[in-house]
């Protein structure tokens, strides 16, 4: 679920705020654009899809601890972006941003299997909405150590999400024994700490990201790749859960997770190169979407309405952020943004 926090600085680069410019993937598909001006919106759903499937594959490998998938993905975001930075002549580790580099890796790593771990001890759907709701906290922890505003609207946002992310932990000192029981394989508490936990590092992610967007995407990138690579492949060794994959079904499903995440990755840039980031945002909110869809069609767990009600919560605030980003986005004499009113204030 994480890998759009990998583009953040794209996101910032598209809105014109980077200090470089990225090889347009699309240079020469002009005319598709224009015959279909909903392009981008459209190549946001589907890196939606891949990345929602993902979680299904993280969910559905019981036999592999969630550290070792987490190497398996990271290996899939890692290779495609060598030859890029080789090709682009990128300083693979810049000295001055060596330190940020490494911590930015770090963070990321941990939000990542942090948040396998919460796919397998929780409900897909469930997991899926508390991970999502990393941009709405990203305000909170901009305002903390970036001296960035949190205006009324974040705080708005922020206070929704975490609502609903209590209406779908469904904590037993708030709600009594009263708590709806799922399937007895899972640890719902130690689900929805990891869960929130990688929420915070995700956060936190953003954050390393908006000092780092100076630098070329493949740069961050490769290094993220490299580092995480060796940090979970460490982890596995120090608590003895590394081995390889069954024959079968398992292995294809491993290579299935490296596959997905790099299409999710590559449709994702494009998407933030045709269209601006907060139509984006509110577009890779399908990935809630598709956690219950896959949660029903998958697993057999129909949702219970705590849990609906917590994820329209989390949407909405998700969907509150992305439209205040497109508004703040727009020219100031534009009729949409004044049409969109306070909400571009």
């Amino acid at each position: 679920m994480t890998e759009h926090l990998e583009l953040q600085h794209l996101v910032d680069m598209s809105t014109g705020s980077g200090d470089e410019s990225i090889p347009n993937l699309l240079e020469n598909k002009r005319p598709l654009i224009k015959r279909c001006p909903y392009i981008g919106l459209i190549l946001a759903t589907l890196s939606s899809l891949f990345f929602s499937l993902c979680s299904v594959i993280v969910k559905s490998l019981v036999n592999i601890d969630p550290m070792q998938l987490a190497m398996f993905r990271f290996i899939g975001v890692f290779l495609p972006t060598v030859p890029v930075v080789i090709y682009t002549e990128q300083p693979i580790f810049p000295k001055d941003k060596r330190i940020l580099l490494v911590l930015r890796s770090i963070v990321g790593t941990v939000g990542l299997m942090l948040s396998f771990y919460a796919f397998r001890n929780m409900p897909l759907a469930d997991a899926s909405v508390i991970v999502f709701s990393v941009p709405v906290f990203v305000a909170l922890f901009a305002r903390v150590f970036l001296k960035e505003p949190c205006g009324i609207w974040n705080t708005i946002s922020i206070v929704l999400t975490l609502v609903g992310v209590i209406l779908i932990t469904h904590p037993p000192f708030l709600f009594g024994n009263t708590a709806i029981e799922s399937n007895q394989n899972y640890n719902n508490f130690k689900g929805a700490i990891a869960a929130f936990v990688s929420t915070i590092f995700g956060a936190n992610a953003y954050v390393l990201l908006r000092v780092l967007k100076g630098l070329h995407f493949s740069v961050i990138m490769t290094n993220f790749g490299a580092i995480a690579i060796l940090q979970t492949l460490s982890y596995c060794f120090i608590l003895g859960v590394l081995c390889m994959p069954n024959c079968g079904t398992d292995r294809f499903l491993v290579v299935c997770l490296a596959l997905f995440s790099y299409l999710g990755q590559i449709l994702l840039t494009m998407s933030l190169q045709l269209e601006q980031a907060g139509p984006v945002a509110i577009a890779r909110s399908a990935d809630i979407v598709f956690a219950f869809l896959w949660q029903v069609m998958f697993f057999n767990e129909m949702p219970n309405k705590f849990s609906i009600f917590g994820a329209v919560l989390v949407l909405s605030s998700v969907l509150l952020v992305g439209l205040r980003k497109w508004a703040l986005a727009l020219p100031a004499d534009s009729q949409l943004r004044k049409k969109l009113g306070a909400l571009a204030q």
